[in-house]
């Protein structure tokens, strides 16, 4: 319902403000349609869990199938319409496999925006979150060099756009060029029936620098994020009194404020390039605290592009808890207490620490297309599932999983 209601928005907008320009301008307004896709398929050595681009996936390669096409596989559209004179808009719709295990179009941005000067555009509607280097191209496979960005790094935010605001100022220091961006906004995920995630009061400032072939991104986001993830659980806590109350007040995401600060650097002059990013999220619930990075090099060699990647992300405070002491209860309720911790642990289980080691070739087939072939080396640290899901009662963490992946990127 909200993103029917986000496109009807955008519909009418789109609509009143084209016959104004029209009508001011006698002209047309100019509209132009691209599009892009990649098709993937992952084959993962591990059988207990899924390898996966995505918490927001129904599933991946390993577990439930040796190779999966559902990992990268995306088709996406865009509609870019140049309103009037400082007017123009855009849509995109992207499928790819949700949590519901089906590729129902969700509409990636919507927004609409107003020129108010040659260095300062305002923007209203759904638009892409300024994090990370990629985030003007996250899902178009065809813009990086890899099969997909290090998970190790992007998997930490994996929420991509949200609805509300913002406004971006480009100025200029002597050689450098600096385009600031702050924002305004909130986000809500559907997960499996009935549990939702939302972002409310989101706001963040980024900022990206460009200096011939150097460009750094630097921002900070922070959002009140709430969950009926755990609820249950967190209820019969509150049973127990002052001491499950306040496990309780210290996990649950209930309009917690969550906090991600992320920088990256890109070196590419041309026949060569070099890529690194660096996060650190602040969580104030089960989904803890982390830190992580990657670095990134590769060559490029007629229309090939060898590359390889480092990845890790460690947790920056506790993933385990004792929970309630088991030996100052009566004896009737220790199992039930106990159960509870069991849950909690394994809520806290799912705080990512992982590190991988990546090598890949691309080959620009032709100015559109690219075929990538991708060997990931993940390990899993122990006490954490790392970036895998759907792992089972025997997936045991601290062993490498060998991670084999072929992706047609494309654009049109």
């Amino acid at each position: 319902m909200q993103q029917q209601r986000l496109a009807q928005f955008l519909f009418l907008s789109l609509s009143g403000l084209a016959a104004a320009g029209a009508a001011r301008a006698q002209d047309k307004p100019d509209w132009r349609i691209s599009g892009f896709g990649t098709l993937g398929v992952v084959h993962a050595s591990e059988r207990e869990a899924d390898y996966t681009s995505s918490v927001f996936k129904a599933n991946g390669a390993g577990a439930t199938r040796r190779w999966s096409t559902d990992v990268d596989s995306r088709l996406g559209v865009q509609l870019d319409a140049t309103l009037a004179r400082h007017w123009s808009a855009v849509l995109q719709v992207v499928s790819e496999q949700g949590l519901d295990n089906t590729y129902r179009p969700r509409v990636e941005w919507a927004n609409i925006k107003y020129q108010a000067t040659p260095e300062l555009a305002l923007r209203v509607g759904r638009i892409a979150l300024p994090v990370f280097l990629t985030a003007d191209y996250r899902k178009v496979g065809y813009a990086y060099p890899w099969v997909r960005p290090p998970v190790e790094g992007y998997d930490v935010l994996p929420v991509t756009s949200s609805d509300g605001i913002d406004a971006t100022l480009r100025w200029g220091v002597g050689p450098v060029r600096n385009a600031s961006q702050v924002f305004y906004g909130h986000s809500a995920v559907s997960l499996i029936e009935p549990l939702h995630v939302y972002g409310r009061r989101g706001v963040g400032i980024s900022n990206t620098s460009d200096w011939g072939a150097l460009s750094v991104r630097a921002n900070v986001v922070s959002a009140e994020i709430s969950s009926d993830i755990g609820a249950d659980l967190f209820d019969a806590f509150d049973a127990f009194g002052p001491v499950g109350r306040d496990l309780t007040r210290r996990y649950e995401m209930d309009h917690k404020r969550m906090m991600l600060a992320n920088i990256g650097v890109n070196y590419d002059p041309g026949s060569w390039f070099v890529m690194a990013e660096a996060g650190r999220t602040v969580g104030h619930s089960f989904l803890g605290s982390t830190r992580s990075a990657y670095v990134s090099a590769g060559w490029r060699w007629r229309a090939f592009t060898p590359y390889a990647t480092y990845a890790r992300v460690r947790a920056a405070g506790a993933t385990t808890d004792p929970g309630l002491p088991l030996a100052a209860l009566p004896p009737a309720l220790a199992p039930a207490a106990a159960a509870l911790n069991a849950g909690l642990n394994t809520l806290l289980w799912t705080i990512p620490q992982q590190t991988s080691q990546a090598a890949g070739v691309r080959w620009d087939l032709r100015t559109n297309m690219a075929l990538k072939l991708q060997y990931d080396r993940v390990t899993p640290q122990e006490g954490s599932r790392g970036t895998f899901i759907n792992p089972t009662t025997r997936f045991v963490p601290g062993h490498p999983v060998h991670v084999a992946s072929v992706a047609l990127d494309f654009v049109y």
